[in-house]
């Protein structure tokens, strides 16, 4: 059955390029409701007297992920980040917290974190919590341990595409009007 009505989208003049746009758009869209749930769900397990953003959020919970201390450099590898800096500046954040400890990498000028005892106190509460507000919900969609598998995967897949592209495009010059380079 064909649809009724279609966004009129700029990006997309075949049938692919609105797949996949809208496909952009909902990607978008999740993000900002997942980086809202994380915000709200941490405010409920965090001490009012401690201001941290949902990049710091991620990057605690990255940080605590196998238990083992974790460079700025491992952590942005770990979420695909390229902006060490800004990465650097949640660390601060959230040692100045208490959240997270510093500690020097052996043979190295380089330090690595963990968690502190406050921290582990924070996310042990933010699970409880989303346990309680959104696996519970989660658990009521048919085959969901299915479907977040292959959306995983696929999400993967994607994500070296669009990683590809990005290098690709960076290489591009744009030609002047003219013709010319």
């Amino acid at each position: 059955m064909e649809p009724k009505f279609q966004r009129g989208w700029h990006l997309a003049k075949t049938d692919l390029e609105q797949k996949a746009t809208e496909f952009e758009w909902a990607l978008i869209r999740f993000h900002e409701s997942f980086s809202r749930f994380v915000l709200s769900t941490g405010m409920v397990t965090i001490a009012a007297d401690v201001d941290i953003k949902y990049e710091e959020h991620v990057i605690l919970h990255v940080i605590r992920m196998q238990d083992r201390p974790k460079n700025s450099a491992t952590i942005a590898r770990l979420m695909n980040r390229d902006d060490i800096p800004n990465i650097q500046y949640s660390l601060r954040k959230l040692e100045a917290a208490g959240l997270i400890e510093k500690q020097r990498e052996k043979n190295s000028k380089t330090f690595a974190y963990t968690v502190s005892a406050l921290g582990v106190k924070l996310t042990d509460e933010y699970y409880k919590v989303r346990a309680e507000i959104l696996v519970k919900r989660l658990e009521e969609i048919s085959e969901v341990s299915e479907k977040f598998e292959r959306a995983s995967r696929f999400l993967s897949l994607l994500t070296g595409i669009y990683e590809e592209a990005a290098r690709d495009s960076a290489t591009i010059t744009p030609l002047r009007e003219d013709g010319q380079d």
